[in-house]
């Protein structure tokens, strides 16, 4: 008989959990979208499945509540769709994390990078207060250019990023590399 250590119960708990998500037997393939050779996964039939939907915002409240979260952050715009929930269940703030030229009050921005050029996220300058601690919620975790973005937009507010969550990251991308030292679930792993 051997005996696995914590990380190696984790993943036998993940994988168990990832085979079981209703989400994953929904999620599709969408060849050559936005652009040639690129594999879009779409989330869309898991919006339209209320039990997946529910499923997968339950697993990343209870995430966001695990970690301590006091605030959700979601990133425009499929974020707000799986963030918005999350803050609802735990009964705590939703922050946007948009981008440019979206929020109508004071805000800082921070820039990142694309595979085919640059893009921008902002944040209210009062999203946030001191220490408070912030999950941030996405669809996909891929490149994690926008992620880190996201973190450092939290960072300049003073806030603390307790972890990141996610439906799916595609590992292939290795998003994580942007977000080392940061908690990050993704309850689908490609």
């Amino acid at each position: 008989m051997t005996s696995e250590g914590p990380d190696g119960r984790l993943r036998r708990y993940h994988a168990q959990v990832m085979a079981e998500l209703l989400a994953l037997s929904l999620i599709r393939d969408v060849p050559d979208f936005p652009l040639p050779g690129i594999m879009f996964k779409d989330v869309t039939p898991v919006l339209g499945s209320p039990e997946a939907f529910a499923e997968v915002c339950h697993l990343l409240a209870a995430d966001a509540k695990a970690k301590g979260a006091e605030a959700i952050v979601g990133i425009e715009s499929r974020g707000f769709i799986f963030g918005v929930p999350v803050a609802l269940e735990l009964g705590i703030p939703f922050v946007m994390a948009r981008k440019l030229g979206k929020l109508p009050y004071d805000k800082i921005s921070e820039e990142y990078a694309l595979e085919y050029g640059t893009n921008t996220v902002e944040m209210h300058v009062d999203a946030l207060h001191d220490g408070q601690k912030a999950y941030i919620v996405d669809d996909l975790l891929a490149t994690g250019g926008t992620a880190a973005a996201a973190v450092r937009l939290i960072e300049r507010l003073k806030g603390e990023v307790c972890g990141f969550g996610c439906l799916i990251e595609l590992s292939f991308l290795q998003g994580r590399e942007n977000l080392l030292g940061y908690p990050i679930t993704a309850l689908i792993e490609i």
